[in-house]
């Protein structure tokens, strides 16, 4: 199968998380897996390649993206170019909604990913891509992590679903559910979209990221466009080398915020626990559908 995107496994921190089976923190490391930032390291070519990129996605996305995630934009802009210093831009974060960004090497333990989240850090990985690898990356990398990420954790109810996230994947953690709640993640976090008064848009860290899934998701016919329902999306398998064929619709923030800040998810997990996966592609008679794909682009990749 050819894959022709921006990130072939755009959006996949949390992936590498889960797969992490790393007892110790590398060298170098604290015990919480964090490391410093070194922003004086960087090259000015890699400056230049961060500026290339915002610039990018900056032109591409007004119209595109949730609102709140174009406010969010202003907390990158930081008082030197390039590449944001995590010690910046924790400040300007803390302020807004208590968030910090930490950097870490790459791949760290669940524990160690929900226990940051759940304690309002954002991890994030401190390379940049090359300019060969402007449009296909396999691991996500500091634009990503922070483009992608960052302005929506200045928005209250966004900043505290993602913690309300990390306390759930503490729990799940012990319960052996772990790969339901990665599915919440990846169809919300990464690959959400949002209702806009009659407009669908994108909200999304591994789309608002990537120049070529910032157009598809929202343009082309080939994939599915459905409503958000909790039990539904934890039930849903995903794919990490293409673009999408299933993206999930939700109200708001705030909804969103609800359902998983408030709800038990003790029962829910009991109740799916006999259920079978969804398939990618399937359309339920239940599903709240905003459109109904070709999935041409998964027939035409294979």
């Amino acid at each position: 199968m050819a894959i022709d995107f921006d990130f072939a496994n755009a959006g996949s921190i949390y992936s590498f998380a889960m797969n992490s089976d790393a007892p110790t923190p590398p060298a170098g490391a604290a015990a919480d897996w964090t490391i410093p930032q070194a922003w004086r390291r960087y090259t000015p070519d890699e400056h230049a390649m961060w500026d290339r990129l915002f610039a990018r996605q900056q032109a591409l996305l007004p119209g595109r993206v949730v609102p709140a995630f174009m406010e969010g934009l202003d907390v990158l802009r930081m008082s030197k170019p390039g590449i944001p210093d995590f010690d910046e831009l924790s400040e300007r974060l803390m302020k807004a909604t208590g968030w910090q960004v930490v950097a870490v090497p790459g791949l760290v333990p669940e524990d160690v990913f929900f226990e940051h989240m759940a304690n309002r850090r954002f991890v994030a990985g401190r390379f940049i891509r090359t300019p060969e690898q402007i449009d296909y990356l396999e691991e996500p990398d500091i634009f990503h992590d922070v483009f992608g990420h960052v302005p929506l954790l200045a928005n209250p109810a966004f900043a505290d679903y993602m913690q309300a996230y990390g306390e759930g994947g503490l729990r799940a953690a012990g319960r052996g559910a772990i790969d339901l709640l990665a599915r919440l993640y990846w169809y919300t976090v990464e690959f959400g979209l949002i209702r806009d008064g009659n407009d669908l848009k994108l909200y999304g860290a591994g789309i608002v990221s990537s120049y070529g899934e910032s157009i598809f998701a929202l343009d082309d016919p080939s994939p599915n466009r459905l409503g958000f329902d909790l039990r539904r999306v934890m039930r849903t398998k995903y794919r990490i080398d293409d673009y999408q064929q299933n993206y999930f619709v939700i109200d708001s923030f705030e909804d969103l915020l609800r359902q998983t800040r408030d709800a038990d998810f003790g029962p829910v997990y009991d109740a799916l626990e006999d259920q079978p996966d969804i398939e990618i592609d399937t359309i339920l008679p239940t599903d709240t559908v905003y459109h109904r794909g070709t999935q041409a682009r998964v027939a035409a990749a294979i």
